[in-house]
């Protein structure tokens, strides 16, 4: 319910269209062409990617602490556009989640290939999306007892409770197929997914790795959280103002996540101005006067965290180096640069542990950037995804103004939380 009030809450004027992402992926691939020019996947692909460089400029207000990649070298065109990645905010975070569980990975893979069964057009597409939920309520019937043997002990009955919610709902969208109501589908087909999920994040038992002993003070969101950006957005005819909903991961960020948790506890970005929008990313959280990022009052010092990230395959996290610092050039992170509305944490050029408190979502199509050919994966923290209205951050420009960041879901998993400390 809750997920599905927050997709509705970007305030439109009525009777204007609705904005579509692909219109910053027309306009930075148009450097190759005009309008009504045609050029092949790979002219746009290298124009994406030279286009990566335009970012490399200091801006006019006067950054150190910005989302640069360092000396950006264009992937091959071969492997650039080879294989789709999965985009999809929702199914990122389902799989990086730290369990191991093939039977509820065999119920959420056909319910996520709904998604393209549906771009079959018309009422012919509910065919292979019949085929899809049958896969699934197979895998759920045969492979019940085996989910419910994962889910960790203490949050067992919740499970229990979803896996039959799972259960009621496939059945409510086997009905939605009979009747023939296209329309239908992809809401439920939503509402399932949230509910393997629920189910994933039940299989978690505490935290799963300890965080190294120098950032073992710092805030850490051991776990995940949710919160909602609301952004005022100035002079725009087809939208007034928004909340973005951002799911942040501590468990492949935990010292990231925290202190970004812990800077929305202190307000800090109530009230800050989008700093940076530029067709590529969206930046903001540097704030007034000479510091670039948060100081803390209890110690008149500036924090920074260290670069964070983590290798697909690893139980823990990498810190203080990139991966190509660390010969590490065909890792996969586990929260890759995919989705429209990746959230990370910018920093300085030339020093890895420099972010503080400014953020970026990244705007981009990630067909022609697929994770391990992207440049930014493996030098960026990443450490969470936009997940409802994301759409919208192409619309927003220097000088929109974020109104609030609220936390609306698990804060209990913040530890270390200095906001509560008296400055």
């Amino acid at each position: 319910m809750a997920a599905a009030l927050a997709s509705s809450r970007c305030c439109r004027r009525p009777s204007l269209l609705t904005i579509d992402r692909r219109r910053s992926s027309v306009a930075r691939c148009a450097l190759s062409g005009g309008k009504g020019n045609s050029f092949s996947w790979k002219e746009c692909a290298i124009s994406v990617a030279l286009s990566v460089g335009l970012i490399t400029v200091p801006p006019t207000f006067g950054w150190s602490a910005h989302a640069y990649p360092l000396e950006p070298v264009i992937p091959d065109i071969s492997v650039l556009i080879s294989g789709p990645p999965i985009k999809d905010p929702g199914a990122l975070l389902r799989y990086a989640l730290p369990i191991d569980n093939k039977a509820i990975r065999e119920v959420q893979k056909p319910l996520e290939d709904i998604t393209d069964s549906l771009k079959v057009s018309g009422v012919r597409a509910l065919d292979s999306v019949e085929r899809n939920v049958r896969q699934a309520s197979r895998a759920l019937t045969n492979g019940r007892s085996l989910i419910l043997s994962g889910l960790a002990e203490s949050k067992r009955a919740n499970g229990e409770k979803t896996l039959d919610k799972l259960a009621v709902g496939l059945e409510e969208l086997q009905r939605i197929i009979e009747d023939r109501n296209r329309n239908a589908v992809a809401p439920k087909q939503k509402e399932l997914l949230n509910y393997v999920g629920t189910v994933e994040e039940d299989m978690v038992d505490g935290f799963p790795y300890e965080v190294p002993e120098e950032y073992n003070n710092m805030p850490l969101l051991k776990g995940r959280a949710t919160v909602d950006m609301t952004v005022k957005i100035k002079d725009n005819p087809n939208v007034e103002d928004c909340v973005f909903r951002i799911v942040l991961d501590g468990y492949n960020a935990p010292v990231t996540s925290g202190n970004f948790v812990d800077l929305v506890e202190r307000k800090f970005y109530d009230g800050m101005e989008i700093q940076r929008a530029d067709g590529f990313v969206v930046q903001t959280g540097d704030p007034e006067g000479p510091a670039e990022g948060f100081i803390d009052p209890s110690t008149g010092k500036s924090r920074t965290i260290p670069l964070e990230i983590m290798v697909d395959g690893d139980k823990a996290p990498i810190y203080g180096e990139t991966l190509e610092e660390l010969g590490l050039y065909k890792a996969q992170t586990k929260l890759p640069f995919n989705a429209f509305g990746t959230m990370a944490m910018a920093r300085e050029e030339f020093d890895d542990n420099s972010a503080s408190s400014q953020v970026f979502w990244l705007l981009k199509e990630s067909e022609l950037t697929p994770s391990n050919s992207n440049i930014l994966d493996g030098r960026y923290s990443v450490f969470g995804y936009v997940t409802e209205n994301e759409d919208f951050l192409a619309d927003l420009k220097v000088g929109d103004v974020i109104e609030s960041i609220q936390v609306v879901s698990g804060l209990d998993n913040l530890v270390n939380p200095s906001y509560k400390i008296v400055g």
